[in-house]
């Protein structure tokens, strides 16, 4: 519903020849929020519709994630990957698509950063043999056509020879089914580092940490963000399929005792202060072979019982030993009770 600009000038001509003065005036109000009303309508009649079709691409979409899930054969389970792909596509092409809050199956993620200009889902298909293989798409933000984006997902991991020295794209992707999104800054860049899971085969799963950049205006997988690790573009821990392995992102309130020369009454003396500061950590689990000699053998990889963190320090993951993961309301190096293991929501 609109306005033409020849029935505007019509009003406007009836008001004058018939009013003048206050009149007038008066008539040009009563007219202004006729028009202002008929608008308001008309853009409540269009988000409306907007509302309507991407809620029956929701329900369209959660119904193919669902038989992706539960269908009892390999082609029907990919042919639900298909059209779930397709039907992705057709709801992201919707104006505004970027401001829907999506609620799919467990069995598929849906994750957007901080500051709204990156959005990822992702979803496994899983074979009668046991192996899975990632789907899913990107959603960001293109500051070169100031506009949102989309791109689907296309899991080759299977042909990456260097997976964690490689900068890879959408059309060429280590598969992973994300469970975190942790937006960081660095200078005038913005990092996007995203955890994920796969669980590979039968006799391995993997756990990854995927820092994501724009470039060019489209999203690059991997970059060198890990400190005193040059060619490192992100963590990839492969390790036995029954094998317990926690990897989480958490706020630390880090306690450090530091020694400072004060002078008192006339001397100087070493005294101790404690500070306390907050640092963003990602705790996960270190892996090794079981049996000496199996390196590069991920099905004999499991947890050493060490913990170990990325901290996020002066535009970098730092590596720390000895790391503490703990219930929130506990401070690193105190009393603290562990945090349970717990396998991926989307381990069928």
């Amino acid at each position: 519903m609109g306005i033409s600009e020849g029935w505007v000038c019509f009003f406007l001509m009836v008001f004058h020849n018939k009013m003048s003065g206050d009149a007038f005036r008066v008539g040009m109000q009563h007219l202004r929020t006729i028009i202002l009303t008929l608008l308001l309508l008309a853009c409540g009649t269009a988000a409306g519709q907007d509302k309507a079709r991407m809620a029956a691409h929701q329900q369209r979409l959660a119904g193919l994630l669902d038989r992706v899930a539960s269908a009892p054969t390999d082609n029907e389970r990919y042919l639900a990957s298909e059209e779930a792909v397709d039907a992705l596509r057709d709801a992201l092409d919707e104006p505004q698509s970027e401001r829907w809050r999506w609620q799919l199956p467990l069995s598929a993620s849906v994750l957007t950063s901080p500051d709204g200009r990156l959005r990822i889902f992702t979803w496994a298909v899983v074979r009668d043999n046991g192996e899975y293989e990632c789907f899913g798409a990107v959603q960001y933000y293109n500051d070169r056509t100031e506009a949102y984006e989309h791109a689907v997902l296309h899991d080759k991991r299977d042909d990456l020879l260097n997976r964690e020295e490689s900068l890879l794209s959408a059309d060429n992707w280590l598969g992973a089914v994300y469970q975190d999104i942790i937006q960081t800054t660095a200078g005038d860049r913005t990092y996007y580092t995203l955890l994920g899971w796969n669980g590979v085969d039968n006799l391995t799963d993997l756990r990854v940490i995927e820092p994501v950049t724009m470039r060019a205006g489209a999203p690059q997988f991997g970059a060198p963000v890990f400190r005193r690790e040059r060619n490192l573009r992100r963590v990839v821990l492969e390790y036995r399929g029954d094998a317990a392995v926690q990897m989480m992102f958490d706020e630390q309130t880090i306690q450090t005792v530091e020694r400072e020369r004060v002078k008192v009454k006339g001397r100087y003396r070493t005294v101790e202060k404690t500070r306390e500061h907050r640092e963003r950590v990602i705790i996960f689990d270190e892996v090794q072979p079981q049996i000496e000699g199996m390196e590069g053998l991920f099905q004999y990889y499991i947890p050493t019982g060490t913990e170990l963190a990325y901290a996020w320090v002066d535009g970098k993951w730092e590596l720390r030993q000895g790391a503490q993961g703990r219930l929130a309301d506990k401070k690193l190096n105190k009393s603290f009770a562990p945090l349970p293991k717990e396998a991926p929501a989307y381990k069928f």
